[in-house]
């Protein structure tokens, strides 16, 4: 079968992948669509090397269909709509008898520290399985994963309607936050660098300014007394060093973005206005079961945000696309081309 893999020195290729038979616990999926990210561009441009093997079949942003079942599933049937939440903990360190399985010390992250989704047929543990309403495009699905990291933001933040939200970066994370949070009640603004990038947020019925320009807007919105809650999803040490500012007393600062180096920030800030400070990493099945409902309700703006589709085979052009920083989300039409997606 077929698959998109990354095989070392910065290079993705075509490669003909190994195919699973579910094991006892797993099944086996014909994979529809899988989505693109910011992990996945590490991985490709080889940021990721001391930590991937290769040739690595990547991806996790996925949806598609069971097609097998290993011996003891039981909750499942061969022919449902699934996505997965490709995370694996141990169920023995701290983290995780303290009931925080999703940062557990040792997570394996399918998609990077096992296969992952770019290939026509992917074995995984029945466990990491969300199910899809029948209605919902596959398409669609494949933004479940991104849009349950909005999820998970959103509510590690405590945000409460009426609030005044700044999102630091336009990107697809920073937008999918931006959604949730309006649509759980906030006022919100967008706060990106590129001009094309903020035209389309705006086109999603945002305030969208440039950096230069939050300061004013944040005063302007709270007669000068601050945001209540910044999400930092722009990665930028000048959005960092900006965060604490933009701040109420007491307000909050969600640090999304994963940032490669320490970041310079006002600590004075921090204790002047006794701000809290929130790391928010991954998500939870909840925050998955939400995705999927906002995407099947409609609160996902799925069309602006899938700005191209590609075929498996163009899959290293769809990385180029995304480093261009012009894309938002890229899909890779998994089935398209193979004898079961003819």
């Amino acid at each position: 079968m077929r698959g998109a893999a990354y095989v070392g020195d910065g290079r993705i290729e075509t490669i003909t992948a190994e195919q699973n038979e579910p094991g006892p616990g797993e099944a086996r999926i014909r994979v529809a669509y899988c989505g693109l990210c910011g992990t996945d561009l590490h991985i490709a441009h080889g940021n990721m090397d001391a930590r991937v093997a290769t040739p690595l079949v990547f991806g996790h942003e996925a949806s598609g269909t069971i097609e097998a079942l290993g011996d003891g599933v039981a909750e499942w049937q061969v022919g449902d709509r699934v996505t997965v939440m490709p995370l694996l903990w141990d169920n023995s360190c701290a983290a995780c008898l303290a009931g925080n399985q999703h940062i557990c010390q040792n997570l394996t992250f399918v998609g990077i520290d096992s296969p992952g989704a770019l290939q026509e047929l992917w074995t995984v543990p029945a466990t990491t399985l969300v199910r899809l309403p029948e209605t919902m495009e596959l398409r669609d699905a494949a933004l479940v994963e991104p849009t349950a990291v909005a999820v998970h933001d959103v509510r590690r933040s405590g945000l409460q309607v009426g609030d005044t939200v700044v999102v630091l970066g336009g990107g697809p994370i920073g937008v999918l936050i931006a959604t949730v949070a309006r649509h759980a009640g906030a006022r919100v603004v967008v706060v990106e660098l590129d001009a094309a990038r903020r035209d389309r947020v705006a086109a999603l019925g945002f305030e969208a300014v440039a950096p230069t320009d939050i300061d004013a807007t944040v005063a302007d919105w709270t007669e000068g007394n601050g945001a209540d809650v910044v999400f930092e999803v722009s990665g930028a040490a000048a959005a960092v060093r900006q965060a604490t500012g933009l701040l109420k007393v007491r307000g909050t600062l969600v640090v999304v973005a994963i940032h490669s180096t320490p970041r310079e920030i006002d600590l004075q800030r921090v204790f002047w206005r006794e701000l809290r400070i929130l790391g928010a990493r991954v998500y939870q099945r909840s925050d998955f079961e939400r995705a999927v409902e906002l995407l099947a309700s409609g609160v996902i703006p799925v069309d602006a945000l899938v700005t191209s589709v590609v075929p498996l085979e163009e899959t290293g052009k769809a990385i180029d696309e995304l480093a261009s920083g012009q894309a938002l989300k890229v899909l890779v039409d998994v089935a398209a081309g193979s004898e079961a997606g003819a």
